[in-house]
């Protein structure tokens, strides 16, 4: 039996991920709404299926409806995942799940007092195959104990595409907060552990004297029991590259490492989805092009079953609190300190 399921906010594209993840499986998109007419129609154009609502409160009346997901400005996320699970809805945010403590706090309190799910769609990891397979591959054994973590999230800026509120810190939360809450979830994931602290944190705006509220630059040094890790994230990535970002990620074990490229090789193989393993038995390159992403097959099995497969809570707060541990600590003695 398939689920339904509608979106509240459409502003990030994001939302076509988190879509697709749960049409993939089976789910139905039904409704949707959104105050910006021109994101609306070219929603809707991908989804004729899905009825445009007047307001949220449609949505969140309607029985029918088992989960709410929200690409909204993340500094609207949070009260949108209140608002689903507190009208009996599971949640599927886009990262950032929100972009303060205090907000973070009453998502765990309301989540614990509904018992919804709330989740939070990291795509560098859910939604990207090669990020997948290396998963498969570590648990697996295949290089060894995971000691560190580097993580690399550039972007493409792209400033005449950009609406005001990516540029207002206080709407879209900061660059380690948004972000580099990908490159934290995964370090978690590889790490296999929720002990984990953050060392130091820093956050500039290097390239963008014009827009004095963005964060163009900033990067994370984490820790656990066993495992380090670097993060860096940017919006420094040149016109010339044919992607909107060389996503990266190298996880070094005690017996090989696994380096990811994500979205382009910039060696020149064609498409998206590089791994490389390098073990005691050589190189090798993996397309993983073609490898099942879970993660909205396992959310819905959650919705029906009440568990927690696709990710736990637990691993959903973690990831959340040290970003934002981390965008606190970066910010401090700047003119975005708060």
């Amino acid at each position: 039996m398939s689920i339904k399921f509608a979106a509240i906010g459409i502003n990030h594209g994001h939302i076509y991920g988190q879509v697709d993840s749960l049409l993939r499986a089976g789910g139905q998109l039904v409704a949707f709404h959104a105050i910006e007419d021109d994101l609306a129609h070219a929603f809707a154009a991908k989804y004729p299926q899905a009825q445009r609502v007047e307001k949220p409160e449609v949505i969140l009346e309607d029985g029918s409806i088992a989960m709410v997901l929200t690409s909204a400005i993340p500094g609207d996320r949070a009260a949108i995942s209140l608002a689903a699970m507190r009208h009996g809805k599971d949640v599927m945010s886009d990262k950032p799940g929100m972009i303060s403590f205090a907000e973070l706090d009453e998502i765990k309190r309301v989540q614990q007092e509904t018992r919804r799910i709330f989740s939070v769609c990291y795509s560098e990891h859910f939604e990207t195959h090669a990020t997948v397979k290396a998963g498969e591959l570590v648990r697996s054994g295949a290089i060894g104990e995971v000691v560190n973590t580097v993580g690399l999230g550039p972007h493409s800026i792209r400033n005449n595409q950009r609406p005001d509120w990516f540029y207002t810190r206080a709407r879209y939360g900061g660059i380690l907060a948004d972000i580099a809450s990908h490159q934290v979830e995964q370090f978690l994931f590889f790490s296999d552990t929720l002990d984990a602290e953050v060392v130091s944190a820093t956050v500039s705006n290097r390239g963008n004297p014009a827009k004095p509220g963005l964060q163009d630059i900033g990067d994370i040094h984490l820790r656990s029991t066993r495992t380090t890790g670097y993060i860096r994230v940017d919006w420094f990535t040149p016109e010339g590259l044919p992607t909107w970002g060389d996503g990266r990620l190298t996880i070094l074990g005690t017996e090989g490492y696994i380096e990811l490229r994500k979205y382009i090789d910039i060696a020149g193989r064609p498409g998206t989805d590089h791994l490389f393993l390098v073990d005691k038995k050589g190189v090798q390159h993996i397309d993983c092009s073609a490898v099942e992403l879970p993660y909205g097959r396992q959310l819905i099995e959650d919705v029906r079953n009440r568990t927690e497969t696709a990710m736990s809570q637990a691993h959903c707060y973690k990831a959340m609190e040290l970003a934002l541990t981390a965008q606190q600590l970066a910010e401090r003695g700047t003119e975005w300190q708060s």
